[in-house]
């Protein structure tokens, strides 16, 4: 992947990058503003360049995270765990001082075991722990590409089964179901994508496998898809496609699901973290 200088190419925003393969702090906006539509794109550039872009010192309300939200697509909605009180569209990511498993900690991307898996993620930083509970970022164009040719062209031919009983890797959903009266806390939802899919903005291949959802190949059991999974697992996570995120109380990241896998570091046991996530409707990969 090409680094963009800082500020380089954007007229109304500073973008720096934080790493050689993803990830980029925006500055030089204030996000409880209206913001117009040239900012909007040039943040909306920014995403699709890095992947995954990152905002300091932005302690919004829950009605502008929303409203901000909407200025990059539909807001969708998560199957397991209702919306805070007031706003349906905003999930708690939370840790109590008391639990020692956190919300969704191993790589993964968001829900794939939907039809329709969403093409964004926006989490906004409300009480974060004195250390700890960094987030980790993968580029899944960079981990497609450093595939050797013949592997790339098996891989392109695939699809996999993604379920979401396999979410048992991260107790914590059971957990939280544990003390909710939800119809859809019984449901396991599962779905066929390709293992490469093609990214509907930029053109670009991106492994499309992720160790928490992905049980195994289409037409194979798991079993026989377990060893190649088990390499792209390891593969698609190697530190130089990845980048490291350092929370505080109103940082705000929103990340590509379609290309990008993350993974919460569990870390800071004792402490609370709560972060407010929305999600933005995708499409059917391809």
């Amino acid at each position: 992947m090409t680094l963009t200088a800082a500020n380089a190419t954007y007229r109304t925003i500073t973008v720096s990058p934080i790493a050689g393969s993803l990830g980029a702090e925006i500055s030089g906006i204030d996000l409880a503003e209206d913001l117009d539509e040239e900012v909007v794109g040039e943040i909306r550039r920014a995403w699709l360049e890095h992947l995954v872009v990152f905002f300091r010192d932005q302690p919004i309300s829950d009605e502008r995270f929303v409203n901000l939200a909407r200025r990059f697509g539909t807001i969708g909605r998560y199957p397991f765990v209702p919306g805070i009180p007031g706003h349906p569209e905003i999930i708690a990511v939370l840790k109590e001082p008391h639990e020692t498993v956190n919300f969704g900690g191993i790589w993964h991307s968001d829900t794939t075991y939907l039809e329709q898996p969403p093409s964004a993620t926006l989490l906004l930083g409300r009480e974060i722990p004195p250390a700890g509970g960094d987030t980790l970022f993968a580029n899944q164009y960079d981990a497609y590409d450093a595939l050797s040719p013949a592997l790339r062209s098996l891989l392109d031919g695939l699809r996999a089964v993604n379920s979401s009983a396999r979410a048992d890797v991260s107790k914590t959903r059971e957990d939280r179901l544990a003390d909710l009266d939800l119809t859809d806390a019984d449901l396991d939802y599962e779905s066929c994508h390709p293992v490469v899919r093609t990214h509907p903005e930029t053109g670009r291949k991106a492994l499309f496998v992720n160790v928490a959802h992905t049980a195994r190949f289409d037409g194979m059991t798991e079993q026989e898809s377990a060893p190649l999974l088990n390499f792209l697992f390891a593969h698609q996570v190697k530190p130089e496609f990845t980048c490291r995120f350092r929370w505080a109380a109103g940082s705000l990241a929103m990340w590509d699901n379609r290309c990008a896998q993350h993974n919460p570091i569990n870390d800071y046991h004792g402490h609370r973290r709560l972060l407010h996530r929305i999600t933005l409707e995708g499409d059917t990969p391809a």
